[in-house]
């Protein structure tokens, strides 16, 4: 927070982009208990290890929400899929696609998500930032 006040600090913060990835083994390890992946972003215990694991090994001032872009498109009811070796696979966007999306089933849907952030901010040092992220929907129409 200090940081984001203008305040200069040193050593400055430090986190680095995909610091959840899977250069860690701790991270293969954990990752190999659920198949299909946006299964493993929903699962509050795996989900909340994974995103603590590069804080316990390397100590970094923020912790990045594991997650996926699509967690939010997938609970709006747009197909979402993810294929071994090619990543995520979407239905191409269209009218009738459009306007099955379900702000109702977004709600409940995403209860997983909220108890990992629950989660992450009670085990967390209060010294550690923990950064989330979502696809906006221009990010996401390109995969589709």
């Amino acid at each position: 927070m200090q940081v984001l006040a203008g305040e200069r600090l040193w050593p400055p913060p430090v986190w680095m982009m995909r610091q959840a990835g899977r250069y860690l083994p701790e991270y293969r390890a954990t990752r190999s208990k659920r198949v299909n992946f946006l299964e493993f972003c929903y699962d509050v215990e795996l989900a909340t290890e994974v995103t603590l694991q590069p804080i316990r090994r390397y100590g970094f001032d923020a912790a990045i929400l594991f997650s996926d872009i699509f967690v939010v498109p997938d609970a709006l009811g747009y197909p979402v899929r993810f294929e071994e070796g090619r990543g995520p696979v979407l239905e191409p966007l269209s009218d009738r696609l459009v306007g099955k999306l379900d702000q109702r089933r977004a709600v409940g849907h995403l209860d997983p998500v909220i108890e990992i952030v629950s989660r992450l901010r009670r085990e967390l040092p209060e010294e550690v930032t923990l950064l989330g992220f979502c696809g906006a929907p221009w990010t996401v129409a390109c995969y589709s």
